[in-house]
């Protein structure tokens, strides 16, 4: 355990992750043997035991398929057996190209095991026989992008230039004459071998991956073939929704249907509750259409669904998940969408029936393994088990890819896209196309990587030639030109074909370096008119900063060419294209004159008052069919007084029922008489209900968006204006909330059937709330509107409130949970008076009070969260409005642990972590259907005051169990006799609050010494501020006292990425840290990754190897200086340092975004503000008042840190086999259970004990912190009841062990370096695999002991302990007492084993300690 603790510190031995990659065609028959035993021969000579070295096998021929990866085995022996027992593939022909793609997307990457990105060399030894029937120059070429390090190694039959062209250098292409004769080269490989990887160097990004949540898009065949088989479909996304955890922070659920094209059920963020999810997957009706286009569907789904607006959580590290179910082969090509899905960290898992093509299935999944078929749709619940088991693995492997980036600025250069129209009718004309694009690509330079270039060919859909990265020479581009053959098809779709180029060749990922500021050049040569518009497409690449330069023949429209230019005058013309030879020289001209001029861009964040963005929010609902042609014409008369243009106003229209629907977009239009001409061609929609909440959050996501044309970030203001005619179905409250904290002003204008109440509430102030009798009528308000955009136009400014730092008054954040179940309905009016007549007692209009309200049965309905409401007659007003919510079982154990989840939280309003004491009032007219203890003890631990108030037909034990004390669970008759103990409620709420404390742990803090970094934002827009900045810092470390015993400093500098200037324990005296400081240099570079560099912070500089005292409990303090708004979410890595316990000050600059400030900060008052970077002298004395008030504060919150030993102690974790194999032998179980816990220390908290059964599925009897005394979890033990199910998936339960139970929430102190101890009761084999689990645990240091009978497999017990001497057998559970002194001695000797390894201080890893 001491190794894996150490890994935390010591950088990891050198080491390397080596794949051999064997042709296993027809032609290599005889000489696989010879194959397996050079394999066996050179992994003999690696160093596997250490976790240095890792290996992968994989055999190829017409296809690749994996003998194993590279995290499958962890030991040379197991890799051994495994090549020994290799068996020939068979097959033609051979595709090595094919083979080296799937190594670059399916075994090089991070859930397959590679190190890559931690910087461990990646080296790939091919084994070829033969001359590859595919090309292999991209994925060769892509590999060597990659750093693999490739050695070939072929036979007579084989072509030496090929294996040169593979091989990471020529001279590493090896030869034999037979496989016999391997051995003869084997010295010079690992010779080679050793040279190439002692010259490697380390790239290492942070990555974050949670796997407690997951977001699923399933992606349904809806086209004219599957018509029958849809029930089926529907049903089984249904079952496998039923096992989800559907929830805002736990999984999210999106569906998606196609046949043509694709088109959203439902996002990822429109349900946040799982019955939501059913209800809308059993409404979904079968769209037909054809042909099927599996690729386009992918592609949509990446670019329209897999993204934060939709609700994707990629970017926070939550595994993403796409099931497809097809039908039939896809009329498109799928390879470069599934490429793009798997290089964006998405677990594709394809299931396909007889009809489909597999190998396509295979290429679309994750991995071919990955890929499910079934012979129709109606046998897909044979497969639901098998699914189940593929996304378990996933989760297992999940780590988002984050490729390392420099910040070396490139030569001067450009990427040039050729765009070629491929339809019918430029069969003849291609030939000169084709020349024209290689006499272009001879002008470039691409050899010394100035230009890049890539190629597209079009008619109906686009089909890329190759990327802007696949060719690195210009003799390879020119190679690939020449062997351009003509695409055909029809129609002309040139306007998707420009989309398609702006989503998936102008991006970083496909070789552009337009975020580098690069020139982005387009060659567009279209021979005929557009089928489809150009408009916004061409719109769109401007806005990206594309320039366009479009030749077209006399069979194309000149006014098209000229929209599609970057500039009118771009648009050239040619009689045929056999004529471009004429204007070759005109372009180059042109395209070398633009190039020139383009600048990086840095908007100006001043508030512009003669331009805004303004999107029309319409119901189309069926309610508004015959008012809808009134709602236009309004529309039409308020743009016809807009100044509309590009640089002017910006306007969207969007039209809503049940869901929304985009009609045009902020940069769709950039002249008046479109928009209108746009306007005035809008169709009533229909549908219903009319879900306004859901609208206004889709408008804040996807139309108030830079994307979208928002310049909400450059200062304009942005304005939403409503046209409704009825009352919302859903809850508007959240995201009218959320709309007004973006800064948007909402104006409402509705008709006598709409709810004025709700208007207001959304309207920016109630005075916004404008109202008319009838559509018909709306002429009277225009004048009423206008008078209010002036009145926004006045009031807009940026959002930079002015913080000062008075500590906040004491208050509290009280929340009142509701039990709103079908038995309370009588007395739900009793309990709403309840509420009211206790807020009126509270302190809300000052800041000092916050309150939420949630009613629940079956599960919980969130009325307003903390920070909804700021005043307390907007809170009695939300109150009185509470109606009933009805519904059963009542199950208060969900409904507390949903508060613990999202209400008494930092996002909620909650303001926990700041001290405030956090209250929570229940009241319960029954017993809770589900289980409370788990969620009452969590949010005990979370610190949380509840009472319990309950009727007489509540269970008093169970109140009791919830209340945070007994005496706090108070009871009543009737709900109408709840104002019998509002007196004793308010004493006691009052005398625990003037109890409340900052927790404060054994942890001695020293003030007289700290850790203080400086977090500077380096990135182009403080150019002009740095000198300021610099001098602060400088200014700052005069007053501290340096030295490696008092204060530390180190400095980071950030843009993109982040760099380190000086570490923690890089100086000891203070005029070597002044001289440093004055040495800084202006790093530069765009964007402003505000949260990666705090993430980078927490993980590379607030660490014990880079000088961090934190474990010794020397106060952690981060100084950032920011002139700008972070391009990436700030949220989780924030959030990170502060449960770290890191106190964050934050200084921004008028264009920082001040909001974004108070959340990085410990606390929002710890957020200070100048107008310039010149202004910082005048903070120096607010930051060290904040910084003395930081030091008499400072208790880390993390584990308790004595330099006392901890009490000998282990948490112990048992795990049950409750399948329905052991149905007779469960009580023997229980019984070895109670009896090795009655000789555990738990009551003085030494050991802690936790049960999980499983079959099927793992199922949590209690948690490591549930119970506290050996008393409750005996009690708890001898109430267990047999679970039964299957099949046995040990495997999945000992995953889940891994990601639920051995966690510092759940209970475990593995990480203040208490031993982790299982026991595993097993009587059967598995039915998943047990390895990787296996693996996973012993990599967290728990110490396994597994006890099976005679019917388990004992190679699989071994392979699950930790040794396999620590497995035990018995022929019956009935025999467990003859082991139970066995596995008692065991236990003691590997716990004093590793008390007496472990370092001094637990949880401190120094370096000396590891050695």
């Amino acid at each position: 355990m001491s190794q894996i603790l150490c890994s935390l510190v010591v950088r990891q031995p050198a080491g390397k992750d080596v794949v051999f990659l064997l042709d296993g065609s027809d032609g290599t028959r005889s000489g696989f043997p010879a194959m397996r035993d050079f394999v066996q021969r050179v992994v003999e000579t690696l160093s596997v035991d250490d976790n240095k070295d890792r290996v992968s096998v994989v055999q190829y021929s017409r296809d690749a398929q994996v003998q194993f990866y590279l995290n499958t085995y962890m030991t040379k022996g197991q890799i051994l057996d495994s090549v020994r027992g290799l068996r020939h593939k068979g097959g033609r022909p051979l595709n090595t190209g094919a083979a080296l793609q799937h190594l670059r997307d399916n075994i090089f990457t991070a859930s397959a095991g590679s190190r890559r990105l931690e910087g461990v060399p990646q080296v790939l030894v091919l084994l070829a026989g033969g001359k590859s029937f595919d090309s292999v120059d991209a994925p060769a070429s892509a590999l060597k992008q990659l750093g693999v390090l490739t050695f070939a190694i072929g036979t007579r039959g084989s072509d030496s230039r090929e294996l040169q062209t593979i091989s990471h250098d020529p001279s590493s292409a090896l030869s034999v004459s037979e496989f016999t004769d391997l051995p003869n080269v084997q010295q010079q490989l690992l010779s080679s071998v050793e040279t190439v990887v002692i010259d490697v160097t380390p790239e290492s990004p942070t990555v974050l991956v949670d796997t407690a949540k997951k977001d699923i898009v399933f992606l349904l065949d809806g086209s004219d073939g599957t018509r029958n088989g849809f029930p089926a479909m529907r049903d089984f996304v249904e079952r496998v929704v039923e096992k989800l955890s559907v929830g805002e922070n736990r999984d999210r659920v999106s569906v998606v249907q196609y046949s043509r094209d694709a088109e959203v059920q439902f996002y990822l963020n429109t349900y946040n509750k799982r019955e939501d999810v059913v209800d809308s997957v059993r409404g979904l009706r079968h769209r037909g259409g054809r042909p099927l286009n599996t690729g386009a569907a992918l592609q949509y789904v990446r670019d329209n669904v897999f993204t934060n607006s939709s609700g994707s959580r990629r970017l926070q590290g939550v595994p993403q998940m796409l099931v497809l179910l097809t039908g039939g082969r896809s009329a498109d090509s799928v390879d470069a969408p599934a490429s793009a899905l798997k290089q964006q960290g998405v677990f594709v898992i394809g299931i396909g029936t007889r009809t489909s093509d597999s190998r396509e299935l295979q290429k679309i999944s994750h991995e071919p393994s990955y890929a499910l078929s079934v012979s129709e749709f109606t046998d897909l619940p044979n497969v639901q088990e098998q699914l189940s088991s593929v996304m378990s693995t996933v989760l297992v492997r999940a780590t988002p890819m984050t490729p390392t980036v420099t910040v070396v600025r490139q030569p001067a250069g450009k990427d040039v896209v050729f765009l070629l129209d491929g339809s019918d009718g430029t069969r003849s004309g291609f030939p000169a196309m084709r020349d024209f694009v290689q006499r272009v690509v001879e002008t470039l330079s691409v050899d010394d990587n100035k230009d890049r270039v890539s190629v597209v060919q079009y008619s109906r859909d686009a089909q890329v030639q190759f990327y802007l990265n696949t060719y690195m020479t210009k003799g390879q581009i020119l190679d690939s030109v020449r062997g351009l053959r003509h695409k055909g098809g029809r129609p002309l779709n040139t306007g998707a074909a420009l989309q398609h180029l702006r989503d998936n060749i102008f991006t970083a990922s496909a070789g552009s370096r337009r975020l580098e500021g690069v020139p982005q050049v387009l060659v567009l040569l279209a021979g005929g008119k557009s089928f489809d518009s150009v408009d916004a497409p061409a719109s769109a690449l401007k806005q990206l900063g594309v320039l366009t330069f479009a030749i077209g023949t006399r069979g194309s429209d000149s006014r098209e060419l000229q929209t599609i230019s970057h500039d009118p005058s771009s648009a050239l013309s040619v009689s045929e294209f056999t004529d471009l030879p004429n204007v070759q020289q005109q372009l180059l001209s042109s395209v070398e004159t633009v190039v020139i001029d383009v600048t990086p861009e840095s908007p100006t964040v001043l508030v512009d008052t003669a331009k805004k963005d303004i999107v029309f929010l319409l119901d189309g609902s069926d309610g508004t069919r015959n008012g809808f042609p009134a709602m236009r014409d309004f529309v039409e008369r308020v743009v016809e007084k807009l100044s509309v243009g590009e640089n002017r106003d910006r306007v969207s229209v969007v039209q809503y029922s049940r869901d929304a629907e985009v009609q045009f977009y902020l940069n769709t239009y950039n002249k008046r008489e479109d928009v209108v001409d746009s306007v005035r061609g809008l169709r009533h929609r229909g549908g219903r209900p009319l879900n306004t909440g859901a609208a206004l959050q889709y408008v804040r996501d996807n139309v108030f968006t830079n994307s979208s044309g928002s310049r909400r970030l450059q200062g304009v203001p942005q304005m939403l204006v409503l046209l409704t005619g009825g009352r919302s179905a859903d809850s508007v409250d959240a995201p009218a909330s959320a709309l007004k904290q973006q800064g948007v002003f909402v104006i409402g204008i509705g008709t006598r059937t709409s709810d004025s109440r709700e208007l207001q509430k959304i309207s920016h102030e109630p005075s916004y709330a404008l109202s008319v009798s009838e559509f018909t009528d709306l002429p009277n308000v225009q004048e009423q509107l206008s008078s209010v955009m002036s009145t926004v136009l006045v009031r807009a400014t940026p959002m930079t409130p002015t913080v000062t730092v008075v500590r906040q008054p004491a208050g509290k954040d009280v929340v009142f949970l509701l039990d709103g179940s079908d038995g309370t309905r009588s007395g739900f009016p009793a309990m709403r008076d309840f509420v009211q007549r206790v807020v009126e007692t509270l302190s809300v209009d000052d800041n000092k009070d916050r309150v939420s309200v949630v009613q629940y049965s079956r599960d919980a309905q969130v009325q307003f969260y903390l920070n909804t409401y700021m005043t307390k007659g907007q809170i009695l007003d939300s109150v009185r409005g509470l109606r009933h919510k009805g519904g059963r079982p009542l199950n208060t154990g969900a409904a507390l642990q949903h508060l613990r989840d999202n209400i008494f939280t930092a996002s909620a309003g909650s303001r926990r972590l700041e001290g405030v004491p956090q209250v929570l009032v229940l009241l319960a007219g029954g017993k809770s259907f589900d289980s409370v203890d788990a969620p009452a003890s969590a949010l005990k631990q979370l610190g949380v005051l509840t009472f319990a108030i309950g009727t007489r037909g509540s269970d008093s034990r169970e109140l009791q169990t919830i209340s945070h004390d007994p005496s706090s669970a108070l009871s009543v008759s009737e709900f109408t006799d709840l104002p019998n103990v509002q007196q004793q409620l308010l004493s006691s709420v009052e005398t625990v609050v003037i109890d409340v404390t900052p927790e404060s742990p054994t942890v001695l803090v020293d003030t007289a010494k700290k850790d203080i970094v400086f977090l500077l934002d380096g990135s182009d827009g403080t150019r002009n501020g740095f000198p300021a900045m610099r001098d602060f810092v400088e200014r700052v470390v005069e007053k501290l006292s340096v030295g490696e015993n008092r204060d530390r400093v180190s400095v980071v500098q950030y843009s993109r990425d982040a760099e380190v200037q000086f570490y923690l324990n890089t100086y000891n005296k203070r005029e070597d840290v002044v001289d440093s400081v004055r040495g800084l240099r202006h790093r530069g570079g765009r964007p402003l990754n505000t949260g990666a560099a705090l993430q980078y912070v927490r993980d590379n500089v607030f660490t014990n190897s880079s000088g961090s005292r934190r474990l010794q409990g020397v106060p952690q303090m981060l100084v950032l200086l920011t002139g700008g708004r972070s391009a990436d979410s700030v949220d989780a890595p924030a959030s990170a340092l502060k449960q770290q316990g890191v106190f964050v000050i934050g200084i921004g600059t008028r264009t920082s975004d001040s909001r974004e400030l108070q959340k990085i900060s410990h606390e929002p008052s710890y957020a200070l503000s100048v107008s310039e970077f010149t202004d910082l002298p005048n903070v120096q004395e607010q930051l060290s008042s904040v910084m003395s008030t930081v030091l008499v504060r400072a208790t880390p919150m993390t584990p308790t840190v004595t330099v006392v030993r901890q009490p000998a102690g282990k948490d112990v974790v048992f795990l049950l086999d409750g399948s329905d194999g052991t149905r007779s032998g469960f009580p023997a179980m229980r019984d070895f259970v109670q009896r090795v816990v009655e000789t555990l220390s738990v009551d003085d908290n030494k050991d802690r004990i936790s049960v999980v059964q499983y079959s099927r599925d793992a199922q949590v009897q209690f948690y490591l912190n549930t119970y506290m005394t050996k008393g409750q979890i005996l009690d708890s033990v001898r109430g267990l009841r047999h679970k039964g199910g299957r099949p046995l998936n040990t495997g999945a339960a000992l995953q889940h062990l891994r990601d639920n139970i051995f966690t510092a929430s759940a209970g475990s102190r593995r990480r203040e370096g208490v031993p982790q101890v299982l026991v595993l009761l097993t009587a059967g084999k598995s039915f998943d695999s047990v390895d990787a689990p296996a693996s996973a645990l012993k990599q967290l240091g728990v110490l396994t002991f597994a006890i099976g009978t005679r019917g388990s497999d004992s190679r699989e017990l071994q392979t699950i302990s930790h040794d396999p001497s620590s497995a035990l057998s018995v022929s019956q559970f009935t025999d467990l007492p003859s082991v139970q002194q066995q596995l008692l001695s065991s236990l003691e000797a590997v716990v004093f084993k590793i008390l007496t390894e472990s370092p001094a201080v637990p949880g401190m890893f120094s370096t000396t300690a590891c050695i």
